[in-house]
């Protein structure tokens, strides 16, 4: 019986053939770090003649600054952008003349970290295709960064020159689709074996792709558990973000942003800072979960990029994941950094929290949980709730969970783990994001009073959430 292995050698192997085959595609090779784990697979399928006009491994520092100039980081997008830029302009200067009416161009370049022999290094690469869509067109771009999760070096090796093969044979023969781009990635790989957590579509072929619609179906599709993008829409490599920041979370529906989503993140981030024994950078992020896009069974994509709009009113960054258990969410942000973690929450969240049946996966249960969510100097900031019927305000320490966990809610809370946010504004305490949905639809024109005027703004500009004039 044929192994797994031998498929997958079979599937990658078929793809670089059918590059090698296509008698327009002639390109270069420029990969740095690994060594040249892509261009092998295309020698070894045959018929590289047709395709590889070069093939270099600058591997020596000093050398690979004499070819692309010096540079802080080697391992950076900045370098992977100079590598294709340069390769790409010295391809067209030799052979443009030549074969350029008949010939789609393209350069692949990569530049990676891979285990080294001691095992310390974060494992992780820029991988990026500059091409032609077609002969003497403009230049159009994919840019990938990954993570690589196996083990061992020779894995690591192994799963780079797969996702390099998937990432060539999906940009230069499926250029009108970035769905079909994305979703081919991993093919003869899983996610426990590399991870891409950062894509980016440019030039010609790739015109209208909304970013932030590539960041959510990195997670969608199982390509990364998180992904992140910026108010303008550009999506964001977690590492050059988060890297040894304070980090401050804010998770939530956002359906739309009300005055209390921000009053929480800022009341939250004054505390944090006051916490803090140092003045390091604070980043915040505003975090949607997949399991809130999929509360009606499917996304939709409409919804979603409407909320995406309206964070973006507030300068939000926005940071799409999979981790409904805030000790996964927290795992995540610990790979970036020792500093301080923040999450702010308001009550009703706190007190899901403290709901066990929500830890029935873990053998030690919400004690497991909590163990992994508050090590490490992570702390909760929670917005106190006003109860609707009672006009009872609920606070930290007016908050009752369950009788059997009362008495570890209470040693969290006197110990710190768990801070009331003291100086929220009190008017605010009436608005519930869920009314606010409701009242635009029913076109009651109180819901203005309830968000911030740039969200009311575009609210009603574009029709979002169901408002009509």
């Amino acid at each position: 019986m044929e192994s797994k292995i031998d498929r997958r050698t079979a599937d990658t192997q078929q793809k670089a053939l059918t590059v090698n085959l296509n008698p327009r595609l002639y390109g270069t090779f420029a990969e740095i770090g690994a060594g040249q784990e892509v261009v092998r697979w295309f020698f070894q399928a045959g018929g590289a003649a047709g395709t590889i006009a070069k093939s270099i491994s600058a591997y020596d520092m000093t050398v690979s600054d004499a070819i692309y100039g010096p540079s802080p980081r080697y391992v950076s997008r900045e370098r992977l952008q100079t590598m294709l830029d340069y390769e790409y302009d010295l391809l067209l200067e030799r052979l443009g003349p030549a074969r350029g009416e008949n010939t789609d161009f393209f350069v692949f370049s990569d530049t990676v970290a891979a285990r080294n022999f001691h095992g310390t290094n974060e494992c992780h690469g820029w991988l990026g295709i500059k091409f032609q869509s077609e002969a003497q067109s403009e230049p159009s771009q994919v840019v990938i960064h990954v993570r690589m999760l196996d083990k061992d070096h020779v894995s690591q090796q192994e799963s780079l020159g797969i996702v390099g093969v998937n990432l060539i044979h999906a940009a230069l023969l499926r250029t009108a689709d970035p769905d079909t781009i994305l979703s081919s990635l991993l093919d003869s790989l899983t996610v426990s074996r590399i991870e891409v957590d950062m894509v980016k579509f440019s030039g010609s072929a790739f015109e209208g792709v909304d970013h932030r619609l590539m960041a959510l179906k990195l997670v969608q599709l199982g390509l990364s558990n998180a992904a992140l993008f910026s108010a303008n829409g550009e999506v964001l490599q977690p590492s050059e973000v988060l890297r040894k920041k304070r980090i401050l979370v804010e998770r939530g529906s956002f359906r739309p942003v009300t005055h209390v989503n921000v009053d929480m993140i800022q009341c939250a981030r004054q505390q944090f800072v006051d916490n803090a024994a140092d003045d390091s950078e604070v980043v915040t992020l505003f975090e949607i979960t997949m399991k809130n896009l999929l509360v009606s069974g499917e996304i939709d994509y409409a919804d979603f990029l409407a909320r995406a709009d309206v964070l973006a009113a507030t300068g939000a960054t926005v940071l799409i994941s999979d981790y409904f258990e805030y000790h996964r969410l927290a795992t995540y942000l610990r790979r970036y950094t020792k500093q301080p973690i923040g999450i702010t929450m308001g009550v009703p969240s706190l007190r899901d929290l403290f709901d066990d049946r929500f830890y029935e996966d873990l053998e030690g249960g919400i004690l497991e949980s909590f163990g992994r969510l508050f090590k490490n100097d992570l702390k909760l900031y929670i917005y106190p709730l006003m109860d609707k019927s009672s006009r009872y305000l609920i606070t930290v320490e007016k908050l009752k969970v369950a009788p059997h966990l009362q008495s570890l809610y209470e040693h969290m809370v006197e110990n710190g783990y768990i801070q009331s946010l003291d100086f929220y504004n009190k008017e605010y305490l009436h608005i519930f994001s869920r009314d606010v949905l409701c009242k635009i639809r029913e076109k009651d024109l109180s819901w203005e009073s309830a968000v911030p005027e740039p969200v009311a703004k575009l609210i009603k500009e574009r029709g979002f959430f169901g408002y009509e004039d």
